[in-house]
């Protein structure tokens, strides 16, 4: 038994290394690179990454394509730095909030030569800091004591295991007498819940919901989606039908987290519907990953479902993870003149059946 890190938990101190602006160390046999998240790096740290080498900002492919910059590599763009640039100028690489009001980011030129590999699993490790997926990234370079360090190999974290914690009595408004139960990822992330309405059989298909986290919707009551009213409405299905299970993923803003949702509203706010707004911040239509849902399900004592969904995806991603969906059941709810292009946008870009 050894008292030091393994992969898992170097992997999350990595990802609050980023977050606070610290570098961090990535390996592929002999090769390595030191990596800064564009969101947090600052003057200071820039200037000492100078020192060590060529710094080179990797960007997605989708930010790249907004930026029109080459992208060599097919899935991302290497952006030389000039060496008269401060770390604004690399924020603004990744940040689209001024693209309309200062379109001209460059002169931008593209690395070609050399394996990006390192380059992609650092905008894959600042991707799960919930940071704009854009990173500084010095290679070859010596490295400094006390950074955290991974190989590329750690950066692609296993799917996730998630402990119980507890559960307890909950009487419900919406859903009746039920049970709350917690549930925390082994790699040290966010909790995820469940609810469970009423007393489930195990033994045959539950109603269940996959619901992701939406601060504004679920709490706020913003009118810009359908969030809340297909919260509250599943919970009352659930409760009608004498039992039910609602899963409660905290994956906001499609897995993106509420910062970058919030900058997708920006964008919404200049035009860009829900879909490209997620392009220009460099991230897929969808970054949520539901086989956190089918491991629920099963830790819970649950095979199949019949699935509270408008979004096939759900569906086959907890097919794909062993759950049995027996049924799609629509849940159309919740649309108004705030968000009736919001839900065009997800049928029609998104395959939501609406």
């Amino acid at each position: 038994m050894t008292l030091s890190p393994g992969p898992l938990e170097r992997l999350n101190r990595a990802r609050a290394d980023l977050r606070v602006g610290l570098p961090v160390v990535l390996t592929e046999g002999a090769q390595t690179a030191l990596i800064a998240a564009a969101e947090t790096l600052d003057d200071t740290r820039l200037g000492a990454l100078r020192a060590l080498g060529q710094p080179v900002v990797a960007l997605t492919e989708r930010r790249a394509a907004t930026l029109k910059a080459r992208a060599y590599d097919g899935d991302l763009a290497r952006i030389l730095v000039p060496a008269d640039v401060d770390a604004r100028w690399i924020e603004a690489l990744a940040d689209p909030a001024e693209d309309l009001t200062h379109p001209m980011k460059g002169p931008m030129q593209s690395q070609r030569e050399g394996s990006a590999d390192l380059h992609r699993a650092a905008i894959r490790l600042v991707k799960s800091a919930q940071l704009l997926p854009a990173a500084l990234v010095v290679t070859g370079a010596a490295v400094p004591e006390g950074l955290t360090r991974l190989s590329i190999a750690e950066t692609q974290a296993p799917e996730t295991r998630l402990d119980p914690v507890i559960a307890a009595r909950l009487p419900m408004r919406l859903a009746g007498v039920g049970r709350l139960h917690v549930f925390r990822p082994q790699d040290g992330g966010t909790e995820h819940y469940a609810v469970e309405s009423g007393k489930p059989l195990r033994d045959a298909p539950v109603l269940a919901r996959l619901h992701s986290a939406c601060f504004t919707g679920d709490v706020l009551g913003s009118l810009k989606c359908d969030c809340g009213p297909q919260l509250h409405a599943a919970l009352a299905a659930m409760q009608a039908q004498g039992a039910g299970v609602l899963l409660y993923l905290n994956q906001e803003g499609r897995g993106i987290g509420l910062a970058n949702k919030m900058r997708a509203y920006s964008l919404q706010d200049q035009g860009f519907d829900t879909v490209e707004a997620n392009h220009r911040l460099g991230f897929e239509d969808d970054e949520r990953d539901f086989r956190l849902g089918a491991e629920l399900l099963r830790k819970m004592g649950f095979s199949q479902v019949r699935l509270l969904t408008n979004n096939p995806r759900k569906v086959s991603m907890l097919e794909s993870g062993g759950i049995d969906v027996v049924e799609r059941v629509p849940l159309k709810v919740g649309l108004t003149d705030e968000n009736a292009a919001y839900l065009a946008t997800k049928a029609a870009k998104s395959g939501h059946l609406l």
